[in-house]
């Protein structure tokens, strides 16, 4: 049974959605002015394996993801370079699908753009002037807070302890100075459409009310995005929203942590700001993607390059291991494959691969614990690896056929989680080793390993010879056991 923590509530809730088999997700996209950087990634990220999983446990789901494609950073970019707003956003919308391909991240099911949408805002702001919840002042209309009783409910603040100007500085027009704009009036250079208030532009907030709303109704199901949205963003979309529309606007909110680089707040004025593509220039993309995974969705990750050179290694592991199950299945089929590693037994090994997706989902269905399922991907590697540890002699149908089971499983996880998508031989093409293309690599000393794991085996201590494969494979060097005896060569 999926639980949800829902930023709302403060609490784990049983999901339950509106319409059963159906979920409506609306998730605030990127502000295309710039590149793309990790904290948009992790976003991205996080929302993609969580739609997967909707939808590899059988939900039908609509997906909506906007762009900003208006907004004051925007504007004043294509006024630096003399160009206007709409060659910036479809500039940087392009690199947008550039890093999500990359990444793995699939496409919404419904992109929409704010500027493609301004009847359907202006209809909005028109409910909320006529219900009482917004005003007009020289062709500026605002959002009078006071008039919606639940403000505050999601970040869990205080009207009378919230700070003036959370985004921008006081206007002395405004009525309260928390009250937020829903449409500002034109200036110069600026691009401007018109209004019952006069010429000009959407506010920020008030373009995901009337995008989410248009495509998934008053009342949907899931709404989600960055910590950082929750005040004064998402706060001011529910305001908006059942100010324009009555009932509830979204049953579950769910933020993601931020991505801080080498222990510090990623910034621009710290010099530690990091595009996608930066990364990507020297990881590989899956990896980038299992480290934005490896803790829970909600704790914040820390980036460095130890750490991603780290979850780099792991992926290796994942990649080795259906690697060395593809080979063994395509040896010739005998009888007599002898089993005698008494710690991973075939009937536990069995028995373990049948009840290795359903562990997965409990872990996805704890608020959708990535972590804990990337540790049971971790784990089945170990299991498998010490399984084919213990055999000899030609393959076998019964033993290829576990093998292979277990090889599909582990590919569906990975398509929920988005690794794994990469044929094993071409995702060592890849990564193939610096050290060993410039003859670094010390073969004499792996020969010696090799020989090392041999003995170990033939005395049956299983540890030292995991050990010691552990560290062939964090070298980058791929054994496989053949009846003449272990063979190598470096990924």
């Amino acid at each position: 049974m999926l639980r949800i923590y829902n930023t709302l509530s403060g609490e784990k809730e049983i999901f339950k959605p509106i319409e059963p088999g159906k979920v409506g997700i609306y998730v605030c996209g990127v502000t295309v002015y710039d590149s793309c950087h990790v904290g948009h990634a992790r976003s991205m990220v996080v929302f993609d394996v969580i739609v997967k999983y909707l939808r590899a446990i059988g939900y039908s789901v609509i997906y909506v993801r906007n762009f900003t494609d208006v907004d004051d950073k925007i504007i004043n970019r294509a006024n630096e370079i003399g160009t206007d707003i709409h060659t910036i956003s479809d500039r940087y919308i392009k690199e947008f699908y550039r890093d999500m391909d990359a990444l793995g991240v699939e496409r919404a099911s419904i992109e929409p753009r704010a500027t493609e949408h301004i009847g359907t805002i202006v209809d909005v702001i028109k409910q909320l002037v006529a219900k009482g919840h917004a005003y007009e002042v020289d062709g500026d209309v605002f959002f009078a807070i006071e008039t919606f009783k639940g403000y505050g409910k999601l970040s869990g603040r205080r009207l009378e302890e919230m700070e003036a100007g959370a985004r921008i500085e006081v206007d002395e027009r405004k009525r309260n100075p928390m009250d937020f704009a829903l449409w500002k009036s034109v200036k110069p250079g600026e691009p401007f459409w018109e209004s019952p208030w006069g010429k000009g532009r959407p506010g920020w907030h008030i373009e995901c009310s009337a995008m989410s709303t248009r495509y998934l109704g008053t009342h949907f199901d899931i709404h989600g995005g960055g910590k950082d949205l929750i005040f004064p963003h998402h706060e001011n979309e529910i305001a908006q929203s059942e100010g324009a529309f009555g009932p509830p606007f979204a049953n579950y909110w769910i933020h993601n942590g931020f991505v801080n680089i080498n222990h510090e707040k990623m910034s621009k004025s710290l010099g530690n700001f990091l595009t996608i593509q930066d990364v990507l220039e020297r990881f590989h993309p899956e990896a980038m993607r299992l480290f934005l995974l490896f803790n829970h969705y909600r704790s914040p990750v820390d980036f460095s390059d130890e750490t991603v050179q780290e979850t780099e290694h792991g992926l290796e592991k994942m990649y080795a291991l259906l690697l060395r199950i593809a080979d063994y299945a395509l040896t010739e089929s005998g009888s007599g494959v002898e089993t005698y590693s008494p710690k991973e037994s075939y009937n536990d090994l069995a028995n373990y691969a049948e009840g290795l997706w359903d562990k997965f989902k409990e872990a996805m269905d704890d608020d959708f614990n990535t972590a804990r399922a990337i540790g049971l991907l971790f784990d089945a590697v170990r299991r498998f690896n010490r399984f084919m540890d213990g055999l000899e002699g030609p393959s076998s149908p019964e033993i290829s056929n576990l093998l292979l089971t277990g090889k599909e499983i582990l590919v569906k996880i990975g398509n929920v989680l988005g690794i794994l998508a990469c044929d094993p031989k071409e995702f060592f093409e890849h990564k193939k080793l610096k050290a060993f293309v410039s003859g670094q690599i010390d073969a004499p000393a792996i020969e010696k390993l090799i020989a090392e794991r041999a003995e170990a085996r033939k005395n049956k201590d299983w540890t030292r010879a995991d050990q010691i494969r552990d560290q062939l494979a964090a070298m980058n060097i791929v054994i496989k056991d053949r009846p003449e005896g272990t063979v190598w060569k470096a990924r």
